[in-house]
């Protein structure tokens, strides 16, 4: 007798069904919202330019400046904007969201061959749909990107070792962490390779001079393709390129001052930081280990130091060699981003999937011999998802105002204004948004039907069929009219109708020092402003944000007349102002 479908499909085709549901949750919702942050219209307006100019090593972007980054996600949003002749948000976000997909794959293939398949299979499904990982494969930025080049390089040394055992020089590997340097600079190469030979001599098998040579190796061969393009960017850019990685890769890395660049590196955090984007990074997951530590009591009197030491060495010992490999992952991933003055959350991505490795296992053994933590779990994230359903039907219905529920809890006008654009989105939905609400709704009835069952891994998996379903809400619904309702995309609309605007005559301070700089204006208006203090233009157009309009006034109202047109109707989510349109001319 034939299983049922699912079951078929988890049993024959894990892979394949795996990749089909990644591609659910992101490839139908990439191109829904329009750019409302700094990051991803400044990374799009680089492949932008890459299109107009033909420059596929240092294309100018943004007035006068080049890219800050070395150009593989550039390359493939501009590969994949060939077909329509320029870049759209989809084509843009499409290299993270393919790369997300693909490391899911090849995660779930890697683990799956080397660990019990049910934990490898519970990892993957945690892996993509934490806060943190699901968000970058949604975001035309170049983390996600990155993330998969080291991780698929470490899965590629690991197997080097493990097969191999470091013999030969296997192309993968140097094509792989090329591809991360072309992506981030030189951290994608000192990373992974810092991991692999923290693992060697963990392992204990290899001499120290055979462990340097595989890293040397490894190391002057991955530097082959990433040179091409540094030189050929020197070449372009001279001291202002070198002086931009020099701050990008080392400024950041050793607190280096004074920089000579027109920027702030920016993202200076504490060692703290580190400690509270991780967990936070994983969530919900991370939530389910918090509570069960509730009711748990010590069996015995805690070891001393000396005990407790020779424990942590024999379960190192005795670790199977994947698990090792993934401990070491963690921990040299999260003390190499600890050095840095730069923190954010992102960097610490690679480190993923190794910790959903463990924490799969943590799952299945609460499923085991703690029940009551993993129904407890459920029903904590059912409450709310019920309250959300609840309230969107009845907003759809008219019988509530989300503005007027949300006034009760916050007065900050930034906090209204998004709960009135999700209501709108709610008032006059789509068919998009009532499949989703469908999908969630069935999520959570199938969350207490288990529930009812009292089956504990069931529960499991239906707790994260529900925070799949809350993850399409987020992305089809709520943050798609957030960004369109915070997007300087209207503005950008506007002003193309209004005024006689082109690629010769818009203009913009570019000093971010000093001003607000208009990455998504500057996308939505086809990456076509001028430096006006570079420049000093006779005449032409200016945009400005409205905090620093006083500041350029005072610098300049002697050399020319500024005469005010129009603004963005609502403050523009990326810069949290209005942007103001001005027409200017030289006095005579």
């Amino acid at each position: 007798m034939r299983p049922p479908f699912l079951q078929y499909l988890y049993l024959q085709k894990p892979v394949t069904s795996l990749l089909l549901v990644c591609a659910l949750s992101v490839l139908p919702w990439i191109g829904l919202g329009s750019f409302s942050t700094k990051g991803e219209p400044r990374e799009a307006a680089v492949a932008i330019s890459m299109l107009k100019s033909g420059n596929g090593i240092l294309p100018e972007v943004y007035a006068d400046e080049f890219a800050y980054k070395p150009p593989m996600a550039h390359w493939l949003m501009a590969i994949g904007s060939v077909w329509r002749g320029d870049v759209s948000e989809f084509t843009a976000r499409l290299p993270s969201a393919l790369a997300y997909i693909l490391l899911m794959g090849i995660t779930l293939f890697f683990f799956g061959r080397r660990v019990k398949f049910q934990e490898a299979f519970i990892g993957v499904l945690l892996l993509f749909t934490c806060i943190e990982i699901h968000r970058a494969g949604m975001t035309a930025r170049v983390d996600m990107l990155l993330t998969a080049f080291i991780v698929c390089g470490l899965y590629a040394l690991y197997q080097w070792e493990d097969r191999y055992e470091l013999k030969g020089l296997p192309l993968v590997i140097p094509l792989l962490l090329g591809c991360a340097v072309l992506t981030k600079g030189p951290v994608g190469m000192i990373l992974p390779l810092f991991v692999f030979g923290v693992y060697l001599l963990l392992l204990g098998r290899y001499r120290l001079l055979i462990i340097f040579k595989a890293l040397v190796y490894m190391g002057v061969s991955s530097l082959f393709l990433p040179l091409i393009w540094y030189v050929a960017a020197w070449k372009q850019g001279g001291e202002d390129f070198l002086n931009v990685v020099l701050a990008e890769n080392f400024g950041r890395f050793f607190h280096l001052e004074p920089l000579k660049i027109h920027y702030e590196l920016g993202h200076e955090k504490g060692l703290w930081y580190n400690f509270v984007t991780l967990p936070a990074g994983f969530v919900p997951w991370t939530l389910l280990f918090v509570f069960s530590l509730f009711g748990m009591k010590p069996s015995q009197p805690l070891p001393s130091f000396r005990v407790l030491w020779e424990n942590i060495r024999r379960v190192f010992c005795s670790m199977p060699k994947p698990k090792l490999f993934s401990l070491a992952a963690i921990v040299c991933i999260f003390f190499f981003y600890s050095i840095p003055s730069s923190k954010r959350s992102v960097y610490l991505m690679p480190a993923y999937p190794f910790i959903a490795l463990f924490l799969a296992q943590y799952a299945l053994y609460i499923t085991s011999y703690r029940a009551k933590v993993i129904r407890f779990f459920a029903i904590f994230l059912s409450v709310p998802v019920g309250l959300v359903v609840l309230i969107s039907g009845l907003t759809m219905a008219g019988v509530i105002s989300p503005v007027e529920l949300a006034a009760h809890f916050t007065s900050r006008a930034s906090a209204l204004y998004s709960v009135e654009l999700v209501g709108r989105m709610l008032t006059s939905p789509d068919g998009r948004t009532l499949a989703i609400l469908t999908i969630l709704l069935a999520a959570l009835f199938t969350v207490i039907y288990q529930l009812r069952k009292k089956i504990s891994l069931k529960i499991l998996y239906a707790v994260i069929f529900l925070v799949f379903s809350v993850n399409l809400l987020i992305d089809g619904g709520i943050m798609r009219a957030i960004r369109n309702g915070t997007s300087s995309r209207p503005f950008a609309e506007q002003v193309l109708r209004e005024y006689p605007l082109n690629a010769t005559n818009m203009y913009v301070m570019n000093n971010p020092k000093e001003y607000a700089n208009l990455y998504g204006l500057n996308f939505y208006l086809n990456n076509t402003f001028h430096n006006f203090e570079k420049d000093q233009p006779q005449s032409g157009y200016f945009f400005v944000a409205e905090r620093d309009l006083k500041r350029v006034l005072t610098r300049y109202a002697h050399l020319y007349s500024f005469t005010p047109l129009t603004s963005s109707e609502k403050e523009v989510g990326e810069i949290g102002q209005k942007i103001l349109l001005y027409r200017f001319s030289r006095h005579r």
